[in-house]
């Protein structure tokens, strides 16, 4: 199977640009956790092997709930990925952050209730540290890329992952706020967690659409008229989005071995190896192999 160093996960204009620069191969792949929402596309882009996956799957026919958060990571690290950069429409919860801007986040609230978060939900207990939900050493370079970019870029913010579909009350969006809250968005969580427990590096670029429902609408605009704007605003973040990670591209040179994410499991399985059963091992070969080796 071919193999990519970066994975990308976001919406189809992503991919489109993958498809219409450098003619990106799709790869039909299967994982213990069932298919991912979408063949991976492979491509060499600004000299580097990447990996896009649409993560609301083709025609985006995925609710946020329903994406194969776990198919997706495995199939990242089954293609030999070692850093993930992902996107995702969000609301804005700040004045500043203004719709069209993007913004790397630094932290993350998980309000998702209805997901599958983890790998290790039997047959042995495995505890990862979060503190830290995004990579600093990803976003650090995502961060020197936002200099080069004819955009607003704010290199902070704290996105609270709800759980959807329906948008958040106003009641809920003022709470967000208080909560310290930046940007309101579905898809998040429990991506970043299994990122973690895959030992692979993980970074968000968050694309603000609209303000969420804390800042009234002007009443005299039309409903149609304020979807138009939305779209036009996520049209005009995931351009943004694009020259950032393509700047990102460019600053990468070779993998950053020396991450703590790549350590992850290192101190977090808590379970005796011994009473690992050897068809679960087998199973996971793929996340914890090398952790089991005596």
């Amino acid at each position: 199977m071919a193999k990519a160093e970066v994975g990308i996960i976001g919406g189809t204009g992503l991919g489109d640009v993958l498809l219409r620069e450098v003619g990106a191969v799709p790869v039909d792949m299967q994982t213990p956790f069932g298919p991912p929402s979408a063949s991976p596309l492979l491509a060499k882009w600004e000299g580097v092997d990447v990996a896009f996956l649409a993560r609301h799957g083709e025609g985006h026919t995925l609710s946020p709930t329903q994406v194969p958060y776990r198919a997706n990571i495995w199939a990242m690290k089954q293609l030999g990925v070692s850093r993930v950069i992902a996107s995702g429409a969000t609301g804005s919860l700040r004045e500043e952050i203004e719709p069209g801007h993007l913004v790397i986040c630094d932290q993350v609230i998980d309000k998702t209730s209805r997901r599958a978060s983890t790998f290790f939900d039997e047959g042995l207990a495995v505890h990862a540290e979060m503190a830290d939900p995004f990579c600093p050493h990803l976003r650090e370079v995502l961060c020197k890329a936002g200099e080069h970019v004819d955009m607003t870029v704010h290199q902070s913010g704290t996105y609270i992952c709800m759980e959807g579909p329906q948008f958040s009350t106003r009641a809920e969006s003022n709470m967000h706020r208080q909560w310290g809250g930046d940007l309101i968005g579905m898809t998040c969580m429990p991506e970043a967690k299994l990122a973690r427990e895959a030992e692979l590096c993980y970074a968000l670029v968050a694309l603000p659409t609209d303000y969420d429902c804390w800042r009234p609408h002007k009443k005299e605009q039309a409903q149609d008229d304020l979807l138009a704007e939305i779209l036009g605003n996520l049209k005009r973040a995931t351009d943004g989005a694009v020259s950032l990670i393509r700047a990102a591209l460019r600053q990468m040179g070779g993998d950053s071995g020396g991450c703590k994410c790549r350590d992850a499991l290192k101190l977090a399985i808590w379970s005796s190896k011994s009473d690992i059963a050897p068809e679960l091992r087998e199973r996971l070969e793929l996340l914890i192999g090398h952790r089991l080796v005596d």
